[in-house]
């Protein structure tokens, strides 16, 4: 079963790619490209670039590359069809296809309209509805107005049976499938939530896909929460409460607010903070964590300032050290929590976060505040028990200041504690390897293949027989545009041109004139094409490859100096074996006489045109032919 080619053109067409690729990673505007932070690998340098006009990406780190459907096959592990539905919904484009995978896709589109009508159904009701005064009046005793309740789409589900599902006539098939009912012990179709606020949750598109309910003060229900059912729409691990209203914030300025329930994000946004999210009635999980580095470096913890909040954060240090980012928590005012600060001191939640600790300061000032430092014996047991979470750092700088701290607050030589954590980091660490550290996902490149940037610059057609050019016989003294970089070399250069400028390339690129057999494929690969992603589809996968990475790539040379370097090249590689051909043949003399004054001429502006021109013309007979007239 598939769906037909014009179906998948139009998805392609219609997916704004940046967006798309956005919702997992910031990206920002460089030129005529979109540069950020890979999102399938992990990094600290952008390495990560998005043509928008093409529909095309490629990692320079990781070598990852394709279009919107590869991105979404490769981020949520979908097969080709899955991923063009996926993309289908996002544009609201209706494909053609027949068999269980078509009947697939339209549940999962009912799905979503219906978690869509059901959340602007609830939204009213909260809004209007009689029955919802109670609900009212306990949003506005938490300080919240009819602007908040706008803004982040608040609800109210009735006390019914099944209001929702006879009021918005949904089958037991669709509201089982989207979570919004169940079948109850009698058999008969009950709403999912009953006298709850409801929170809508969305993916990073603003579709809402989940919802989670709070019960009213004086409620019976022992469940103050309550959230939606993992459908086929929805999965706790891999969403965020709010992602979608604190993305822009979160890019902008780089970091991230974690908090543990709806109301905590809500006082965040209210307080000036708003790049607040939480996750949905489940644990920070390592999932959570990789979506979140795509989109800040900087990751506060804001959990509640109770032994539960805090003991919750002692597991996030792996994942500071494994997907490299920065992890602080925000030490709030004993016995608050951010949505009870936010209304009374919203500075002091401002605060909070601008004063947000390392993560490793953090757990050093909860081991030393809770010793007895007031003997000997207590201070040992705590340096010792500090020093062992100071050996779990990486970096020894880092560690020799805060075994300077530790000594200061438990009285102790320096020297003394440096030996001590030497022994501990002998030892080994106490717990097991995490799965991040047993499976890196940093690329395995070899350090002497790396770009200087920190890039692996020998993908497939990269010139490695290439040396530096020699415009004048200088002893790689001269170069396209004046630059001796890899990226100038001339025949990836002219492929780049004939990409992002065809019509200044014209009829001035030949096959012979690119010495490597990828870089030819690929020039072939757009000659035949009607487009340059026809040309990618068609290509074998070493072609796509080089095509989808010099796609995001923008020229940097003029033509003309591009194709004068090319044909440059190709000669002098030729004029040895002319030589050779010389002392048989008067012809090859009369040749390489003549090769020898176009080369000069190319150094003339006044004449490079004309011996341009004239030298591709020899080199394609040459090339056609076994250099004595004869066809090859």
């Amino acid at each position: 079963m598939g769906i037909p080619d014009e179906d998948v053109a139009r998805v392609r067409a219609a997916t704004d790619i940046v967006a798309l690729i956005g919702e997992h990673a910031a990206l920002k505007r460089q030129g005529q490209r979109w540069v950020g932070l890979c999102p399938f690998h992990t990094e600290k340098s952008p390495s990560f670039s998005v043509n928008a006009e093409e529909g095309f990406y490629y990692c320079f780190g990781c070598q990852k590359s394709g279009d919107a459907i590869t991105f979404v096959r490769e981020m949520e592990h979908l097969d080709f069809v899955d991923a063009v539905r996926r993309l289908a919904d996002k544009s609201g484009i209706t494909i053609r296809e027949d068999g269980a995978g078509g009947r697939d896709n339209q549940k999962r589109k009912v799905f979503l309209d219906a978690m869509e009508r059901a959340t602007e159904w609830y939204h009213q009701r909260l809004l209007t509805g009689a029955d919802a005064g109670q609900a009212r009046d306990y949003l506005r005793s938490r300080g919240y107005d009819g602007e908040v309740v706008r803004r982040f789409r608040l609800g109210w589900a009735p006390d019914g049976w099944d209001t929702l599902c006879t009021a918005l006539r949904l089958g037991e098939d669709v509201a089982t499938g989207a979570g919004l009912g169940f079948v109850n012990k009698r058999g008969r179709l009950q709403d999912a939530f009953r006298a709850r606020v409801l929170f809508p949750i969305c993916d990073p598109s603003d579709n809402p896909v989940a919802l989670g309910g709070r019960i009213l003060p004086g409620s019976t229900d022992p469940a103050k929460y309550k959230n939606s059912t993992e459908t086929p729409i929805y999965s706790k691990r891999r969403t965020l409460y709010a992602l979608n209203w604190a993305k822009q914030d979160v890019i902008a300025s780089g970091e991230v607010v974690v908090c543990e329930g709806y109301t905590d994000v809500i006082g965040f946004f209210e307080a000036g903070v708003p790049r607040a999210v939480a996750t949905c009635g489940t644990a920070l999980a390592e999932e959570h964590v990789r979506l979140l580095k795509n989109f800040a470096t900087r990751v506060v913890l804001a959990f509640d300032a109770d032994g539960a909040g805090q003991s919750a954060a002692g597991r996030f240090y792996e994942w500071e050290r494994s997907l490299e980012i920065d992890v602080a928590v925000a030490a709030l005012p004993p016995g608050s929590d951010p949505a009870d600060l936010a209304r009374s001191d919203p500075a002091a939640l401002r605060a909070a976060v601008e004063g947000a600790k390392p993560f490793l300061q953090f757990r050093l000032g909860r081991i030393l505040d809770a010793a007895d430092l007031s003997t000997p014996e207590g201070r040992a047991r705590a340096a010792d028990h500090a020093l062992a979470a100071v050996a779990e750092h990486p970096d020894d700088l880092v560690r020799d200041q805060y075994v300077m701290q530790v000594a200061e607050r438990c009285r102790l030589e320096p020297a003394a504690l440096r030996d001590r954590l030497e022994r501990i980091r002998r030892a080994g660490p106490r717990t097991p390897p995490s799965r991040a550290e047993r499976s890196p996902s940093r690329p395995s490149v070899p350090p002497e293949d790396r770009d200087p940037r920190g890039y692996d610059d020998s993908p497939d057609g990269a010139e490695p027989e290439w040396e530096p050019w020699d415009d004048d016989g200088r002893d790689g003294g001269g170069s396209v545009g004046g630059s001796t970089s890899p990226e100038f070399r001339p025949g990836l250069e002219a492929l780049r041109l004939a990409i992002h400028r065809p019509e200044d390339m014209g009829e001035r690129l030949e096959p012979e004139l690119f010495s490597d057999p990828v870089q030819r494929a690929a020039f072939c690969a757009l000659v035949e094409a009607d487009d340059l992603g026809d040309a990618i589809d068609a290509a074998p996968a070493r072609v796509q490859k080089l095509l989808v990475r010099l796609t995001v790539e923008e020229p940097r040379s003029e033509p003309d100096e591009v194709v004068d370097q090319l044909v440059r090249d190709v000669v002098r590689r030729e004029l040895p074996q002319l030589t050779v051909e010389a002392r048989t043949s008067t012809r090859a003399m009369g040749d390489a006489a003549e090769l020898a004054v176009r080369l000069q001429e190319l150094d003339d502006p006044t004449s490079a045109a004309q011996a341009s021109r004239s030298l591709v013309a020899w080199l394609l007979v040459r090339a056609r032919t076994n250099g004595s007239g004869q066809k090859a």
